[in-house]
């Protein structure tokens, strides 16, 4: 089957949704698809990965907030590309113009939209927090659940990542709404790869001994994932027995986050670490993880954190809040930094070692069912046809 995932944010320089286009590419053989990435660059082009994928870009202007990235703006060129590439099945990954673009694409041809993100929580919910209720700020914000509710009866299939998303997308009257769970990287993340050498060294850093519990934290220094409350909690609890929070990151609220910590010694913040084995090491070595967002869509962080067998301390909510259903006292209320300080009091001193390894869902798994559910959606379009 050839899939052709319009794919508005990609880019090289990107993050999440890079990394799962990659994944995606990289398994495409294996799993017996056709991959086309139709995603907006700088000029036209195409990139073969490998005989079953590739990424065709069309050129587009850049994107407004981020020049990194470009944006589709031109439905025409779009439209001639999928009249080119033949799709049998076609995905767009965002809510935005290339999912409006898909969705009025004249020819029969079964799609679906994968919630890579969500705008409200994301945004519209932290805009006027403190201010008005998230179901008030939906009432605000009804022109695009009606985009939403019609993307469902125009879409074969909206899939979300997390059963918090799918959940608010059935009941804001979203048809079609189905929960797929991501994956992590198989052999990569797992508790044997704990150190308690590194362990040390860490909590060393934080000025910290050996029986110290050890926090980290990691991912994109953006606003919505919450570092400077992370770094108040843990200054908090911390004056009730030694926590060490080491942060990997790097980003534009980089200078707010250094201002938080204020010259605490317990709580450092560190350059992301891009060795993937090296961080699996750092990850396993640690007494948890510590993540303040409620707005990811997967919080891949965290499913790499349980993969590697060490407790999640996250909101109940969002993607990250499907790990902390394991251990439900380390959920804590979103925005709530009051509950971040008693969840992580919640943790028993020093280390985790003697925690059982959990089964960790693998990218494989995510993308053989995503393609099984596609499958049987181009099954039924032919036998309706």
């Amino acid at each position: 089957m050839h899939i052709v995932d319009v794919c508005g944010f990609y880019s090289p320089e990107g993050g999440g949704i890079r990394t799962y286009i990659e994944q995606k590419l990289r398994l495409a053989e294996l799993l017996g698809q056709e991959i086309t990435i139709l995603a907006p660059g700088a000029k036209n082009g195409v990139q073969q990965v490998s005989p079953s994928s590739r990424i065709v870009r069309l050129q587009s202007p850049n994107f407004p907030l981020d020049r990194k990235y470009f944006a589709f703006t031109d439905r025409g060129s779009v439209h001639a590309a999928l009249d080119r590439l033949q799709p049998d099945f076609i995905e767009a990954s965002s809510p935005w113009k290339s999912a409006q673009f898909v969705a009025e694409y004249p020819r029969r041809v079964p799609r679906s939209l994968v919630m890579h993100s969500d705008p409200l929580a994301a945004h519209a919910y932290r805009w006027f927090e403190g201010l008005a209720a998230p179901n008030s700020i939906d009432r605000a914000f009804d022109w695009f659940w009606r985009r939403l509710r019609r993307f469902g009866r125009e879409f074969d299939v909206v899939v979300a990542a997390n059963s918090s998303l799918t959940k608010r997308l059935q009941d804001g009257g979203v048809p079609n709404a189905v929960t797929l769970p991501m994956g992590v990287e198989p052999g990569l993340f797992s508790p044997g790869k704990r150190q308690e050498c590194v362990r040390t060294i860490l909590l060393a850093t934080c000025e910290l001994p050996p029986d110290a519990t050890l926090l980290v934290s990691a991912g994109r220094l953006a606003t919505e994932k919450r570092i400077p409350m992370l770094v108040e909690a843990a200054t908090v609890a911390g004056r009730q027995r030694q926590i060490g929070l080491v942060i990997f990151g790097e980003g534009r609220a980089h200078k707010k986050i250094l201002r938080v910590i204020d010259g605490n010694p317990h709580v450092r913040l560190l350059q992301p670490v891009r060795d993937r084995e090296l961080f699996a090491t750092i990850l396993a070595s640690a007494d948890a993880l510590l993540h303040g967002c409620e707005a990811e869509t997967f919080g891949m962080i965290a499913a790499e954190a349980h993969a590697s067998g060490i407790p999640v301390i996250a909101p109940r909510g969002g993607g990250a809040g499907d790990f902390v259903r394991h251990d439900p006292a380390l959920g804590f209320r979103p925005t709530d930094t009051a509950d971040v300080v008693r969840a992580i009091l919640e943790l028993p001193h020093g280390g985790s070692s003697s925690r059982i390894a959990p089964a960790a869902r693998s990218v494989e798994q995510h993308f053989r069912e995503l393609f099984a559910l596609y499958h049987a959606l181009a099954q039924s379009a032919l036998a309706v046809a």
